[in-house]
């Protein structure tokens, strides 16, 4: 018959499957760690971030945290405890208002201030403010001093107290040439930060011939690449240039006065690193959800609504 038929060919295409994964596999099957599976972890890299020599009697290695959101950077400072991690300070380009920037919250150079933030508020709190004020003219180039075999990344060591040493910590984030990670990374180290690093991964370093161009970093720092798209669009195509810059244009921000307002914001960081008053909350009271329907009220709303209905339909056929 037909269906006989059909079932005899399909019989004859099927091919041989082997099995890969025996039961031996899925006993000995070993489940990843929670953040793992979920890409949120790298701990191969955490590990080598936190583990501490043994002889350094738990004196905790901190780490510069710097995550970006779709709308803000942040830097934190923490170190790890068995229990879990703990932020000794923390800082948010959402900040930035307070200091005269209050658009591209997200760029290269909104990175650079908010990695200055982090540095700052740190030794403003641990009291290393006035012995490591960090690199106040912005030029790009990587500071380091050599005392004995171990190099510190500041302008001078004091001989009573050392910098404040933390790791850059990138997260899952794709460490690529240029990577706004690094802008964070060079305003926390021009904060006064000890950031162990090279201007390999900074904007305006080839590969191929091994050369680093400081100025290319620093036109970068200061929103140099922003203000050159902004000229660019607003040539080319003035309809876009509005829509895509609107918010600059809103605050009367134009793309010559780009590096005077970074340099502002930079001063006014160093003048007042703490953070601001914390903001009493209190919620809205006023709300108050509907009490649930009973069976009786439910069946009574429903029949109410098939009698206006038939009533309509009724109204209609008289009519």
């Amino acid at each position: 018959s037909r269906g006989t038929s059909f079932h005899q060919t399909n019989f004859v295409n099927m091919t041989f499957v082997k099995l890969q994964k025996s039961k031996a596999y899925f006993k000995r099957y070993q489940v990843k760690f929670r953040r793992r599976r979920e890409g949120k972890t790298d701990y191969r890299q955490r590990k080598r971030l936190c583990c501490q020599a043994k002889n350094k009697y738990q004196s905790p290695k901190y780490r510069l945290v710097v995550r970006f959101t779709n709308k803000q950077v942040i830097c934190q400072i923490a170190y790890s405890l068995i229990d879990g991690d703990r932020i000794l300070t923390s800082a948010s380009s959402n900040e930035l208002p307070r200091y005269g920037l209050s658009v591209g919250l997200k760029n290269y150079a909104a990175a650079y201030c908010t990695g200055l933030l982090c540095a700052r508020r740190l030794l403003q709190k641990v009291g290393l403010d006035d012995v490591y004020e960090g690199n106040d003219e912005v030029d790009g180039n990587v500071v380091s001093t050599t005392i004995g075999k171990t190099t510190y990344y500041v302008d001078e060591v004091d001989e009573d107290k050392r910098p404040f040493r933390a790791l850059l910590d990138v997260g899952v984030k794709t460490t690529s040439t240029g990577c706004r990670i690094f802008g964070a990374l060079k305003g926390a180290a021009d904060g006064g930060l000890d950031i162990p690093h090279s201007e390999k991964r900074f904007p305006g370093y080839d590969r191929d011939s091994k050369e680093y161009d400081a100025d290319m970093h620093r036109e970068r720092i200061f929103g140099g690449h922003v203000g050159e798209y902004m000229e660019y669009l607003e040539e080319e195509d003035n309809t876009k240039y509005q829509a895509q810059f609107a918010a600059y244009l809103e605050e009367d921000i134009e793309a010559d006065g780009l590096e005077e307002l970074y340099e502002s914001v930079h001063e006014k960081i160093r003048e007042d690193p703490s953070p601001s008053e914390k903001k009493a909350f209190s919620p809205d009271k006023s709300f108050k959800r509907t009490a649930k329907l009973s069976i009786e009220e439910r069946k009574a709303r429903v029949q109410a609504k098939k009698d206006a209905k038939n009533a309509e339909l009724e109204a209609e056929d008289d009519e």
